[in-house]
């Protein structure tokens, strides 16, 4: 074994292994290890900094220091990590004697299947891993399976409360065990072990993490209003009634949507001209409103497609190691189209800009963003750009791409992709990533809550949920109804405010193959519902000139809109537990109702004074408050002194 000094990167070799560390940006340093000793450059969606640091080689170690992060690699291969002096993660061995630090089993593909195993610290808590309804805010304890499902975005990179991200660069399937004993990452299918350990506070984390995956262009002005959406608008004058009708009731909305099964066959990108006879009129009318059309597109294509031939002669579907190539079964078996392949991203946007952009189409929703599959078993898939179990959690960054690449392209900066998975780095696309087909419960609300700011901590500010839930919401029903309130009220506190869902009750029937889920606008809820929901949209309307702000400040540093209390309070220890409430923006504290019948919330408020929203009374921090939250009234305070104030 040796250790050797390169470019200011270490080297250690040993029988079976080489491992490089190197600077990777702010207080980041990067360990590469692989067990076919050859060190390879697979930076995914990583960009990694040139950074000064100082490498030297002591008896019986080496150390790597950039900032005031340290990395220290010992004779057995162990690598110790500091911040600021303070160790802050040390890799555990597997066996007596310290052996075996880092393990590798090879896989009859030439992959490897690895792993590497962390003692664990007494009082850590972990943040982020993406978005699912876990009910947990601190994931310690927990064990996630690093594959993505509906309703589940894996973005493997976590934040601890000791001061340190960690980010697993490696977009294999496998498993984040943050357990009590160890934690353990594990790839399912890689070519070497590759990790980055970031030292800071919340704030410099998401810095640096900005800078090494790709910074968040500017949020549109006109993303920061209502979003209307439904299960479904099935022909082009619904789309213009339901426009019409918000204008004449003088309710602001800023994006309407068309959802699936528009399209002639799956796969054809285009309006079914039956019942969409004139797009470019439609939008128009829409553009005249002050409205802006989202429309929806699937990854799905079958063999009735008019484009069905081509992309399968080309490769530009994904193909599998066994079996049909048929990987999902959506009335009839249905293929999915291939976008690590910058062929298919590029003949997909040709059609896409054609049937939907010319006709003056705003922004694509790119649903089954994972993608679906049944079975679940990505070591079947074959890509473009590898293995579906080495590169599998790479799928929806590049399908967002997609569209990012074809609007530059045209000139426009305005993009705003809608997406039901997400990947480290997809926010550089301007993709809103939201948390899938979840069910109408405030069980389900709960979760979001907590879901949501797990991923505000992965380096992807633009996040939002289906308000109300997706399935299971009968609009007649008194539970129903508070439930909708409830959860518009914690919109309204989301980077995004839509309104979307499969509602019960209210069935139309055509000579189309998926059935049409009931009302969900603003009106179908109830009369009184109806006050109370136009209220929060006016409340929103009078917020946007300071969330475009904050958007703005996510845009340039990273900072997340939507954030836990710790991010704004690191060194209060009460906020690293606090999964029902968090900072919207630098002044406004938001606390949701998440429980049914429920007409009083407890808040902390951290040091400091704060003006409560409903009579403007000030609260001194730091301490618990129950105050009143009545279906009419949300728990939402101000710091002292903040303009924002005078909205409320």
């Amino acid at each position: 074994m040796k250790f050797e000094i390169t470019n200011d990167s270490i080297y250690f070799t040993r029988a079976g292994e080489v491992v490089r560390l190197s600077a990777a940006g702010s207080d980041s340093i990067r360990l590469q290890a692989s067990p076919s000793c050859d060190i390879k450059e697979l930076n995914y969606t990583l960009t990694p900094l040139s950074v000064p640091s100082t490498a030297q080689i002591m008896d019986h170690k080496a150390v790597l220091e950039t900032g005031s992060l340290r990395a220290e690699i010992f004779e057995n291969g162990r690598v110790i990590f500091y911040y600021k002096g303070k160790q802050i993660l040390r890799e555990k061995a597997e066996l007596t004697f310290d052996a075996k630090i880092r393990y590798y089993r090879n896989k009859a593909s030439g992959l490897w299947s690895a792993r590497v195993t962390f003692d664990p610290n007494e009082g850590e808590h972990f943040y982020g891993l993406g978005h699912e309804a876990t009910g947990c805010f601190d994931l310690k304890g927990c064990t996630i399976d690093l594959q993505h499902v509906n309703a589940k975005a894996t973005v493997p990179f976590v934040y601890s409360s000791l001061g340190y991200g960690f980010l697993w660069n490696m977009p294999s399937t496998g498993r984040a065990e943050l357990a009590n004993n160890r934690t353990r990452w594990t790839s399912d299918a890689a070519k070497q072990i590759d990790y980055v350990v970031i030292g800071g506070t919340p704030s410099a984390v998401a810095g640096t993490l900005a800078d090494l995956t790709g910074h968040a262009p500017q949020m549109p002005y006109w993303a920061t209003g209502f979003w209307q959406c439904r299960l479904r608008y099935e022909t082009q004058e619904q789309v213009l009634e339901v426009a019409r009708r918000y204008k004449e009731l003088g309710i602001p909305l800023s994006v309407i949507v068309i959802d699936y099964f528009h399209w002639t066959e799956q796969g054809d990108y285009r309006f079914d001209p039956r019942y969409w006879p004139d797009p470019k009129a439609m939008t128009d009318e829409l553009h005249d409103m002050g409205v802006k059309l989202m429309v929806s597109m699937w990854p799905t294509i079958n063999e009735h497609s008019e484009n069905y031939r081509r992309m399968l002669d080309e490769n530009m579907l994904i193909r599998t190691v066994s079996g049909s190539n048929r990987l999902f079964e959506f009335y009839g078996p249905q293929a999915e189209i291939d976008p690590t392949n910058p062929k298919t991203r590029e003949f997909v946007w040709n059609r896409l800009k054609e049937n939907y952009i010319d006709n003056g189409v705003d922004c694509l929703w790119f649903d089954e963003a994972e993608p679906e599959i049944h079975p679940e078993h990505f070591d079947n898939l074959i890509l473009h750009a590898g293995n579906g179990d080495e590169v599998g959690l790479l799928y929806p960054y590049y399908y967002s791409r997609l569209v990012y690449d074809g609007m530059k392209a045209m000139g426009r900066d305005d993009v705003v992709t809608l997406s039901r998975c997400a990947y480290l780095g997809i926010q550089k696309f301007g993709t809103l990533v939201w948390s899938g087909d979840i069910p109408s419960t405030f069980e389900s609300l709960a979760a979001q809550v907590k879901s949501g700011l797990n991923m505000a901590m992965c380096g992807i500010p633009w996040w939002t949920t289906d308000i109300g839930g997706f399935y299971g919401g009968n609009t007649e029903s008194d539970e129903f109804r508070e439930l909708i309130v409830r959860w518009f009220q914690y919109g309204v506190f989301c980077p995004v405010l839509r309104l979307h869902g499969n509602r019960d009750g209210h069935d139309r029937t055509r000579d189309i193959i998926e059935p049409t889920g009931g009302d969900n606008e603003l009106w179908s809820f109830g009369e009184q519902n109806f006050e109370l929901l136009t209220e929060l949209v006016l409340l929103r309307e009078r917020l946007r000139p300071y969330i475009f702000s904050q958007m703005t400040k996510a845009s340039e540093t990273g900072i997340p809109v939507m954030r836990p209390m710790f991010f704004d309070y690191p060194d209060d220890e009460i906020c690293y537990s606090l999964g029902e409430q968090y900072m919207f923006g630098d002044d406004i504290l938001f606390a949701p109702v998440v429980r049914q019948g429920q007409t009083e919330k407890n808040v902390y408020l951290p040091a400091g004074k704060w003006i409560f929203t409903q009579d403007k009374s000030v609260y001194e921090g730091a301490g618990f408050y129950t105050v009143s939250a009545k279906i009419n009234e949300i728990a939402a305070f101000v710091k002292e002194n903040a303009e924002i104030i005078t909205v409320f």
